[in-house]
């Protein structure tokens, strides 16, 4: 339905998207997340030609968007949008909004855009406040009412730019609802979202935006339960890290220990959640991979603390040949019968010269 190759768009000297890709066929609902400042609304607008791409091609049924030929208009009719902004007049009252434009662009006489827009007001749930004008309404009522004004104009694919985002959180689930129903119905959408439990119900493929690309595509149960990148995983679990490389045998300790007490008094865990941390990393790391390195060190210590699930990870990537201190340890060892305590679960891998061992605390 929608082909999307090699899409660029700059504003200035900033790159705001560079090579984005996609396909999205018809019954799809694809979810767009991301942190802000990705490209994820400026996609959508590209989309439809509210911002007009540097670069690229938007293949819609066959036809190019971007060719001069090409008659913009009408294929915009098959493209329904809904703002951050409800955008309803403010004279006119709610089944005026939603019939204006059948009557003008569709050319639809006023009794069927009448008792179309009375089937929409109750498809949304608010044909009772047909005569009622937006003032009158709550914004979740006023976002529905949106709703209901892009379907009166039978669109094929309706593009929805954060639909949420301007209602207080007691709204949001009204027009979620309203989205999750078009979803049932077979409706084709693109869909910006900050809603990430909704996402995951609701989208039949979710696409994780970052620097300006589609950095990871999926499932949803891919993307939120085994998502292949670290940097989706971070961003789905809220994940907040801390970094500190060993290059030394004799590296600055005290400065280790320090810089984890920082990050986790920064993040509100536990003196004990701190000092399990601090007390795994040295048993791992002092009483066992330093003695295994040798003169060259090269040592990476990440602790990653989910905000989502209240979990930490402790990962120790490191050079040399495949060797996981857990398995190959001495069972008598003090220092890993304390990790053994530590850590409910140890993960261990090699992969190009590299080892990573993860211990979940």
């Amino acid at each position: 339905m929608i082909s999307v190759r090699h899409l660029s768009k700059k504003f200035g000297d900033s790159t705001v998207l560079r090579d984005v890709n996609a396909e999205i066929k018809k019954g799809e609902v694809i979810s767009i997340i991301g942190p802000s400042g990705t490209g994820k609304s400026t996609f959508l607008r590209c989309i439809n030609l509210l911002e007009r791409p540097t670069g690229g091609e938007i293949i819609i049924d066959g036809v190019n968007l971007l060719d001069k030929k090409t008659n913009i208009f009408r294929l915009r009719q098959k493209m329904g949008m809904l703002f951050q902004s409800f955008n309803l007049f403010s004279h006119l009252m709610v089944i005026e909004n939603i019939m204006l434009g059948p009557v003008g662009l569709l050319k639809m006489g006023r009794q069927e855009a009448f008792d179309e827009g009375m089937k929409l007001l109750t498809t949304v749930g608010l044909a009772e406040k047909a005569y009622a004008y937006p003032e009158e309404l709550s914004g979740g009522q006023k976002q529905r009412v949106a709703i209901a004004r892009t379907l009166a104009m039978k669109p094929e694919i309706v593009l929805f730019d954060e639909p949420t985002s301007a209602l207080d959180p007691t709204m949001v689930s009204e027009v979620l609802a309203v989205i999750r129903r078009l979803a049932g119905e077979g409706m084709t959408m693109m869909i910006v979202t900050h809603e990430m439990k909704f996402a995951q119900d609701v989208s039949t493929r979710i696409f994780y935006m970052d620097d300006g690309v589609i950095f990871e595509e999926g499932s949803p149960q891919q993307i939120f339960e085994q998502p292949k990148y670290d940097r989706t995983r971070a961003f789905i679990h809220k994940i907040k890290t801390f970094v500190f490389e060993i290059r030394s045998a004799s590296f600055d300790f005290y400065s280790l220990n320090a810089g984890i007490e920082a990050f986790g008094r920064k993040h509100i865990l536990s003196e004990k959640e701190i000092y399990n941390i601090q007390l795994l990393i040295e048993e791992i790391v002092m009483n066992n991979l330093l003695k295994k390195q040798g003169e060259s060190v090269d040592i990476t210590v990440t602790v990653d603390y989910s905000e989502a699930g209240g979990e930490i990870k402790v990962v120790l990537t490191y050079a040399g040949i495949p060797y996981n201190p857990i398995e190959n340890g001495d069972d008598a060892d003090l220092s890993m019968m304390i990790v053994g305590k530590l850590a409910k679960r140890r993960e261990y891998s090699f992969t190009e010269g590299k080892n990573r061992l993860e211990l979940t605390i």
